[in-house]
């Protein structure tokens, strides 16, 4: 971590503004926004939103398609002192109008008519620019955005998330490139928190973002925007990063970096990656949304590919330290535990959720000083090189005959055959309420191994409990959710008739 003076967003954005105002800030659909421009418009939905009431304290729901628009209404909430909620449209009416009442929000700044929010739809209300030229005196712990995440309950969960949590990955020296002749896509969906690395981590720093045109980013939409945008910089989740790699691997042609993460990289990916695109910077991200974006970050290297573990997972970006626990005690480096991240990334908690905030931000002594401490769920262990290393998620455990299994162990065991480039293990539900066994689904070049085949290899290399009961190859994609993650439920769901050998 670090004792730097973070900067809020919308002052970060303020000051590019000031020392480059002609630079572009925004592209899309070939118009050019530039900083000063807005800025300015910035200003004056900001004036308009003071005199509807908005201030600190207020969290402001946006409901806008991806646009300048969208942006200029986000400044404009940030500038006013308060904290928006970026909603993406593609969500059922429920939903909408369950995020805009955990917000207690008057309003939704939407270009929509009223579609059962539960509260008017208002669209952006300009004022005088000059009524907002002097924005809310708060600092970067104030909070910034709520990302919704799904609950257990089913209910939508709110993550409040401090300026902070944002800045603190962009000011300075970094992991990547950021600034000045940078050019970022900006795809991700609105609600997400990559959605700040790809527009915050340009406006911030002086850099461009590039809003997609579409609600998905395809290889082709990349060579379009490398070559009428200048795009340089460029983030996808894992399985999309696989998919890109697969369809047309050529299409990175022309970007600097590529960021991406969320999920485990497949190694065989990476390596064809790595082996076409040797000067292209590839980072491999970690990090829950609950400390925004990434907590690690790797600049992956092709030893990387050789690791038992898989692609490492890195160090901490700055603002923000990584502890491995067993329980509440802190492990020495080596020992596999429960990754906790600390430092400025972490979100204030979850919205009007005290107890799921105590239960999973909670101060812990650490090295002799009480330190607050998100706990991920996720395991991992440090070399002696301080490098972290993911080793799964400790709610993807189950028992299985008595037995405690790690799908993940056998997902690596199965990346290790030669010819499998992608795979998920899913639990099998049985009659009873217990898990009949594991499935496997993988892709491979060529067919081979065939379903048979791997299973047997499986087989010699795992205990029999570790060992899928079901293989399944797929010709075509793995399915993805709307994040463009891996979809395992639809996976699962494809289970109603399993086939393949049993071991």
């Amino acid at each position: 971590m670090s004792d730097r003076e973070l900067p809020t967003l919308h002052a970060a954005v303020a000051r590019q503004a000031l020392m480059r105002p002609d630079v572009t800030a925004l592209a899309h659909k070939g118009t050019r926004t530039s900083y000063a421009e807005l800025n300015i418009a910035a200003d004056a939905v900001a004036a308009g939103l003071r005199a509807l009431g908005v201030g600190p304290g207020s969290l402001v729901p946006v409901l806008l398609p991806r646009s300048p628009g969208l942006v200029v209404a986000l400044l404009a909430v940030l500038k006013c002192g308060a904290g928006y909620s970026a909603l993406d449209h593609r969500w059922p009416a429920t939903r909408i109008a369950a995020v805009v009442e955990a917000l207690g929000a008057p309003f939704v700044l939407t270009d929509r008519t009223s579609q059962g929010f539960g509260v008017p739809a208002r669209p952006l209300p300009y004022g005088d620019p000059a009524g907002a030229a002097e924005p809310a005196e708060v600092d970067a712990a104030a909070p910034a955005a709520v990302f919704f995440t799904s609950g257990t309950t089913g209910t939508p969960k709110g993550v409040l998330s401090p300026h902070r949590a944002t800045t603190r990955l962009f000011s300075g020296r970094t992991f990547a490139d950021f600034g000045r002749g940078r050019a970022m896509v900006q795809a991700a969906p609105v609600s997400w928190d990559a959605f700040h690395l790809e527009l915050w981590g340009m406006l911030t720093t002086g850099g461009t973002a590039v809003l997609a045109e579409g609600e998905y980013l395809f290889p082709g939409d990349l060579r379009d925007l490398v070559k009428s945008a200048g795009v340089d910089s460029l983030w996808l989740t894992a399985s999309l990063f696989n998919l890109f790699v697969d369809e047309d691997v050529d299409s990175f042609a022309g970007i600097r970096q590529v960021m991406t993460g969320g999920e485990r990289l497949s190694v065989p990916h990476v390596r064809a990656f790595l082996a076409r695109h040797p000067h292209i910077a590839l980072l491999n991200g970690y990090g829950p949304v609950e400390s925004c974006v990434f907590a690690t970050t790797r600049a992956v290297r092709p030893a990387d590919c050789e690791q038992p573990d898989g692609i490492p997972v890195g160090r901490p970006v700055p603002g923000t330290a990584v502890h491995l626990l067993d329980g509440d005690t802190v492990l020495d480096d080596g020992r596999p535990g429960e990754i906790c991240v600390a430092g400025d990334g972490l979100a204030l908690g979850y919205l009007g959720r005290p107890e799921a905030t105590a239960e999973k931000f909670v101060v812990l002594d650490v090295d002799g000083v009480p330190t607050r401490l998100y706990r991920t769920g996720d395991l991992g262990r440090r070399d002696p090189d301080g490098v972290l290393h993911f080793l799964g998620r400790a709610d993807r455990q189950i028992k299985i005959s008595g037995y405690r299994v790690e799908p993940a162990e056998t997902e690596r065991a199965a990346l290790g055959v030669p010819g499998v480039r992608e795979c998920s293990v899913v639990p099998v539900p049985g009659g009873d309420g217990t898990w009949e066994g594991l499935a496997l689904f993988y892709r491979s070049d060529t067919g081979h191994p065939t379903p048979d085949a791997l299973q047997r290899i499986l087989a010699d290399r795992l205990p029999h409990y570790l060992t899928p009961a079901w293989v399944h190859h797929r010709a075509e994609a793995f399915p993805r959710t709307a994040h463009g993650k891996l979809d395992q439920a639809a996976l699962t769901a494809s289970l109603e008739e399993p086939h393949g050998g049993t071991p």
